[in-house]
């Protein structure tokens, strides 16, 4: 169950804290669509290593208020109001796939944020070095297609995805994101039934309301970010791989050249997809966060 944060400009904020609960603090954005529910793995890895995981709904998802026009800059007034509710003036911030940009966006832009972990996240559009579009999946083109029209069209076509996406099983999920989802990711979803309950949860909860959250997502990664990958100066440790036909591995190869080579940790995976990456490595991000969190004690 949520818990509900009231922001400064009045919108609702539903929130979640597991993994050690007197730990040092991981606040997790989501991916695209999706909601607050903890990733089962990583809440257990979280409290075997003593970090706290808090874990929130982006605005217009689930129970979270809408805040429409907002863009992946927007997104730190909201981490900054949660982690200050909290009690925590030190964290790191981390983030899967849509939520990549946004863990960008709180090491460039938060006080407070330590270090960002992201796992197969977008890169900017319309930036010089990335043919955006190539390698994705015919959903994501059709997808895109429809932002590139106008809310109406996006609307029209996230609202037709929408009912399959939050009644389906894993194997609905599974047939309904086929174009998008590569064999290493079909079959990490049919091998963990926990994860494949993960993604019903997390869909169901995000989509519950509306798609005005997965809307204004798609939006957000379409116009300009509102800060620069390039001047960010905390640890990001960024995880791609190769067969990733939600977010191409040339996404994560631009941010990889475009992060300043000093911060940077970069493990291009071969062979791996969006959802596979993930799987056997928890234990290894976290170990990495943790060697930070460690130096800036000592």
């Amino acid at each position: 169950m949520a818990k509900q944060l009231t922001l400064p400009d009045g919108r609702n904020l539903d929130y979640s804290i597991t993994g050690a609960r007197e730990g040092f603090p991981l606040i997790w954005c989501h991916g695209t669509p999706s909601g607050y529910i903890p990733i089962p793995a990583l809440a257990r890895s979280c409290e075997k290593k003593g970090l706290k995981l808090v874990t929130f709904s982006r605005s217009g998802y689930g129970g979270s208020s809408r805040r429409k026009g907002r863009n992946i800059v927007d997104d730190v007034d909201d981490v900054r109001a949660l982690s200050k509710h909290l009690g925590h003036d030190k964290f790191v911030v981390g983030g899967w796939s849509g939520g990549g940009p946004h863990s960008l966006a709180c090491a460039a832009k938060l006080e407070g944020c330590v270090a960002s972990i992201v796992i197969a996240g977008v890169a900017p559009y319309n930036v010089e070095g990335l043919d955006w579009l190539a390698g994705q999946g015919q959903d994501n083109i059709d997808e895109y297609a429809a932002s590139m029209k106008g809310e109406y069209a996006l609307r029209e076509y996230c609202d037709a995805q929408r009912p399959g996406l939050i009644s389906s099983t894993a194997a609905g999920i599974i047939e309904q994101l086929s174009a998008i989802l590569p064999e290493v990711d079909k079959r990490a979803l049919r091998e963990s039934a926990e994860l494949g309950s993960y993604m019903e949860q997390t869909m169901r909860e995000g989509l519950k309301s509306s798609c005005d959250g997965w809307i204004d997502d798609d939006f957000a990664f379409l116009a300009p970010w509102g800060f620069d990958v390039a001047d960010i100066k905390v640890p990001v440790f960024l995880y791609q791989g190769s067969e990733d036909l939600m977010v191409p591995f040339a996404h994560g190869q631009w941010l990889g050249s475009h992060i300043n080579q000093k911060y940077l940790t970069n493990h291009l995976e071969q062979g791996e997809g969006h959802i596979s990456i993930f799987l056997g490595r928890v234990d290894t991000m976290l170990d990495e966060i943790k060697a930070v969190i460690d130096d800036k004690a000592q």
